[in-house]
């Protein structure tokens, strides 16, 4: 099981470090319905959970060695696709960064400042439909599949590839109803550093999860 903990934890970061969701959560917390924060914080955690536990299952077809002694050829070559197709989605958010330098933040996010807490529920799922979140998924349940674990170890882990992926979204949502007055002046500043650096950033982190995928795919060979 710790084995399978070490090989989800950087594909749970690069879960936590997706800009969108981030955006999405601080531009909620900077309106005036900052109390769809939470519904969208449960729709998030609910999305994620979902889509880590349908891939987890999906990935039980794949083939594992009967001996220890053989490769584990099938989730290797899993994993070395996945890991391929999120160089390609960091490769290509970098150069549209460079291409189209974003100056504010995306248009659709202005809508967001006006939802309501159900469609804030329905933004936080809907926002784990999407490729990197897809193929991170697959990713986990390829190194949960792996491991070889039992239904309990399986838990354990997809319980801290949840925690750790939610993390960034929940620490502000939670801070914020906590201290609302002491949090605005930080979500201002994240928002502001967000719109220069996210497709930057998460283009790097998803380059250097992917090889770390492929690598992981490799080793397994």
């Amino acid at each position: 099981m710790l084995q399978a903990i070490g090989h989800i934890l950087p594909i749970a970061l690069a879960v936590a470090i997706s800009s969108v969701p981030i955006m999405a959560t601080i531009v909620i917390l900077l309106s005036p319905k900052r109390e769809s924060a939470a519904p969208f914080l449960v729709g998030w955690v609910l999305g994620m959970v979902l889509l880590v536990v349908i891939c987890t299952l999906s990935t039980q077809a794949v083939p594992t060695p009967r001996s220890a002694r053989q490769p584990d050829v099938a989730v290797g070559v899993g994993e070395m696709i996945v890991g391929a197709g999120l160089i390609v989605i960091a490769i290509v958010s970098w150069r549209r960064a460079r291409r189209n330098p974003v100056e504010g933040m995306p248009a659709w996010l202005g809508k967001v400042e006006s939802i309501g807490p159900w469609s804030a529920f329905g933004l936080g799922v809907a926002l784990n439909i999407r490729p990197k979140e897809i193929l991170l998924a697959i990713a986990a349940g390829l190194a949960v599949r792996g491991a070889g674990l039992s239904g309990s170890d399986a838990a354990i882990v997809i319980a801290v590839y949840t925690i750790i992926g939610a993390s960034t979204v929940a620490v502000p949502v939670v801070a914020t109803l906590i201290d609302a007055k002491g949090m605005q002046p930080k979500l201002l500043r994240m928002k502001e550093w967000l719109t220069r650096n996210s497709r930057v950033v998460t283009s790097l982190i998803l380059l250097m999860v992917g090889v770390f995928i492929i690598g992981t795919g490799i080793g397994r060979l």
